[in-house]
């Protein structure tokens, strides 16, 4: 889950882009601007340039001390010495920068929906997935573990479909940092578990387009959550577009905040939830064309990581 622009009320760990700057996270809405952490998180530009295992996608060095790196845009340069690809983005827009867009999908669950869920609520969104293959978008779907459990045949078909990888966005959906939205926290003890606990119940369903990068709910973490995921190998990923389609009602508001945000080497962040983000496959209908009409290519975290 992350923090979004909402209408008609907060999604659970969720509140507007301001609101998380004074609470915790300092996310930016369209464009490069402050740092992603917290006021009193890890120092920034903590991330180096990546490096790409033997096999497998590409992920960022270690931070200073050993943290986590975070990961939010395409810098202007390409990777390399000095260029810092991705270690707290860099200025979009520049002139002669490659036109991509990564469009990723946060499937959501916390620790409290599976009743609702067996309600009848819908924390899945299959025509949005269905919409993504027809029109050949590349994308990156970061799922709770507890949504992997909720729905193992959807997970098994984006996990095992290429246009598609899946990374982690925690099992229980609890904060990674305080305050965050009401959320509970995780405790540091807790907080690996959390993150090996998801990659199993993702794997579990057959998935096998899993990917070694996590997204924190709430987009809320701090040095200590940083240092607690060090062990796991993950890169965190955060985003510099915000789309709005929490709660959202009006489809083509919520593209044009996408439109009016992107720039080459931007990552949008969105939701792959009817319940609580139902005009998100209309958006897409209309992001997508216009962003192909500009000259945009989409691709996955992974290649956009790539450099």
């Amino acid at each position: 889950m992350i923090v979004l622009t909402v209408l008609g009320g907060v999604l659970a760990g969720c509140g507007s882009p301001e609101d998380t700057r004074s609470r915790t996270a300092a996310l930016p809405t369209a464009s490069p601007g402050p740092s992603t952490a917290p006021a009193t998180g890890p120092a920034k530009g903590s991330a180096s340039p990546s490096r790409v295992p033997e096999s497998g996608p590409p992920v960022l060095a270690p931070g200073p001390g050993g943290l986590t790196p975070v990961f939010e845009r395409r810098a202007d340069e390409g990777p390399g010495p000095g260029a810092g690809a991705g270690a707290r983005g860099g200025a979009g827009g520049a002139s002669g920068a490659e036109k991509v867009v990564a469009l990723t999908f946060d499937a959501d669950m916390t620790a409290d929906q599976g009743q609702r869920a067996a309600e009848g609520e819908h924390f899945d969104n299959p025509a949005l997935i269905t919409s993504l293959r027809r029109l050949k978008v590349p994308s990156t779907v970061f799922m709770t573990g507890m949504w992997a459990q909720e729905y193992p045949v959807q997970a098994r078909s984006i996990g095992t479909d290429p246009l598609f990888e899946i990374a982690n966005h925690s099992f229980s959906h609890y904060a990674f940092s305080s305050p965050c939205y009401g959320l509970p926290t995780v405790g540091k003890p807790d907080m690996r578990r959390e993150v090996e606990r998801a990659f199993t119940a993702i794997r579990k369903t057959g998935a096998r387009n899993v990917v070694p990068y996590f997204r924190f709910p709430g987009g809320c973490y701090d040095d200590a959550s940083l240092k607690a995921l060090a062990p796991t190998g993950v890169t965190a990923v955060q985003w510099d577009v915000v789309s709005g389609d929490a709660f959202a009602t009006d489809a083509d508001a919520v593209a044009e905040q996408v439109l009016d945000g992107v720039e080459p080497g931007s990552l949008v962040v969105m939701h792959c939830t009817r319940s609580a983000a139902p005009v998100t496959e209309d958006a897409v209908r209309r992001i997508v064309p216009e962003l192909r009409e500009r000259g945009y290519r989409f691709v996955k975290v992974s290649e956009l990581m790539r450099g």
